[in-house]
């Protein structure tokens, strides 16, 4: 990124706060009772979450707050032909894989079946399957819909026709929202999709994409599509001058924070019994990064920082392993060797425990490490939105962040922001957390009003203004005030 564009990315903050402000208190025509908006299951099957995950979960429960009704439609490998074995096998999956020429051989009969176009089933739930278990990752939604496979069967046709996979629904929504730039439509709705960011042309380096594809695929959603939507500026910037579409067509909602409210009434005794009795962990006293290990997380750098810091506070790392994991993980081996030599010679040092891996923690338990953390490090290398960043401003943590992307919009003057390709930068920012309890306490207290500005109210007023956009007609006492 130039000097000028992280220049302006810095300069955005305060203005985009008191802009969205301003959106929220004058836009309040959100209320769709006529309309039906439907979504994607992409990433919300998937059992560890995602932020895409999350940002499909906030949609659908801001759609049905604004009174659409909201349909969901999956990809499950789906088995039967009537209601009951269809919701079964929808919930569960699982089966036999087949030889990998059979799998071939079924997937070019599917690619070439699907020329006209595949139709979605409707998912009758009856209550016979017990599904307490799914409703964390369960978003909002008054109807089901599924194909079976139905991703790997757009990619698959995609791959070989090069235009997107048409889906038929018996009545189509009014609008549907992709919330992953996905080679399919659905005849008959308007076709609008999400691209978070475009890391795989500005980072490639940093994911497992085929380039060459992703970008026909984002070209192909750029010329055909009813509109496209984004998280950030920087984002938006990005999709205009990179793909070439112009401005009118690319809207920037941002995302929104939803935290349940009984997250804020634990008291802090009882967040120190849970981060300490379930990880053995010392309340206010350790750093967090959570996220997916990966490249463009810069968790190796991050390490190669925190060590360099030597401070006492421990790090803790939450976050499933990903692609280029073990090069991202490569130091730890260094503080375990420190840690074990620290051990044989009696000593009860910090060095014996400095990193602490944690692969996967619920949701519920993630909040309460997020509360229990003295500062939450955050130095990716570019991010569309930013989520953790927010969730953790959201949740009284202070944070150290980025200088890049979209980090600074969503930041504002609430973050210490550095330098992600600088270590030592980043080095001197722990230690200064390390020994600033009165900085912490500024930024966290200034991060609780920076998240007000990304509230579920403002991302409705936003959502609002798109599907305006798009053609839908508000309803309701509050239809008239544009």
């Amino acid at each position: 990124m130039s000097a000028e564009r992280q220049h302006s990315a810095r300069a955005a903050g305060p203005a985009v706060r008191s802009g969205l402000k301003l959106a929220a208190a004058n836009d309040q025509s959100t209320a769709f009772r006529r309309a039906r908006v439907d979504i994607d299951g992409f990433n919300l099957a998937l059992e560890e979450g995602t932020g895409v995950a999350t940002y499909g979960r906030n949609l659908s429960f801001r759609l049905a707050e604004m009174g659409c009704r909201v349909g969901v439609l999956y990809g499950r490998p789906t088995t039967g032909r009537d209601d009951l074995a269809q919701e079964v096998s929808f919930f569960d999956p699982m089966e036999v894989q087949p030889k990998r020429w059979i799998r071939r051989l079924r997937s070019a009969a599917a690619v070439v079946g699907a020329v006209p176009g595949v139709r979605a089933r409707r998912i009758n739930l009856s209550g016979a399957v017990i599904a307490e278990d799914f409703r964390a990752r369960l978003p909002h939604f008054d109807e089901l819909y599924n194909v079976s496979r139905l991703f790997q069967l757009a990619a698959d046709y995609f791959l070989a026709f090069g235009r997107p996979l048409k889906v038929v629904m018996d009545q189509p929504p009014d609008v549907m929202h992709w919330t992953y730039p996905l080679p399919i439509e659905v005849a008959g709705a308007r076709n609008i999709y999400t691209l978070h960011d475009l890391v795989p042309l500005r980072l490639p380096h940093t994911t497992l994409d085929r380039k060459r594809r992703y970008l026909k695929l984002v070209r192909m959603l750029a010329e055909r599509a009813d509109h496209l939507v984004t998280v950030s500026e920087a984002s938006r910037s990005d999709i205009i001058e990179i793909l070439g579409v112009e401005p009118e067509r690319v809207t920037n909602t941002y995302q929104a924070v939803d935290i349940p409210p009984g997250v804020f009434e634990r008291t802090q005794q009882s967040i120190a019994d849970e981060v300490g009795g379930v990880f053995g962990l010392p309340y206010k006293g350790y750093f967090l990064f959570f996220g997916a290990i990966e490249p463009k997380k810069n968790v190796n750098r991050l390490i190669q920082a925190y060590l360099a810091a030597n401070v006492s506070s421990p790090l803790v790392i939450v976050g499933k392993r990903a692609w280029k994991s073990t090069q991202e993980l490569k130091l730890l081996g260094l503080d375990e060797m420190r840690g074990e030599m620290a051990r044989l010679a009696g000593a009860d040092t910090p060095a014996a425990r400095r990193i602490v891996r944690i692969n996967y923690a619920p949701r519920g338990m993630l909040m309460s490490l997020i509360q229990g953390a003295k500062a939450v490090l955050f130095p990716s290398l570019y991010e569309g939105f930013g989520l953790p960043v927010l969730e953790a401003m959201a949740l009284g943590a202070p944070v150290i962040t980025s200088n890049t992307s979209s980090l600074p919009e969503v930041a504002g003057d609430a973050a210490l922001m550095v330098d992600p390709y600088d270590p030592h930068a980043l080095t001197a920012a722990v230690r200064t957390f390390e020994a600033d309890a009165g900085l912490r306490a500024e930024l966290a207290a200034r991060g609780l009003e920076r998240a007000r500005v990304f509230s579920k109210e403002a991302y409705a007023a936003r959502l609002g203004r798109l599907y305006r956009g798009l053609g839908l007609e508000p309803s309701g006492p509050d239809a008239g005030a544009r």
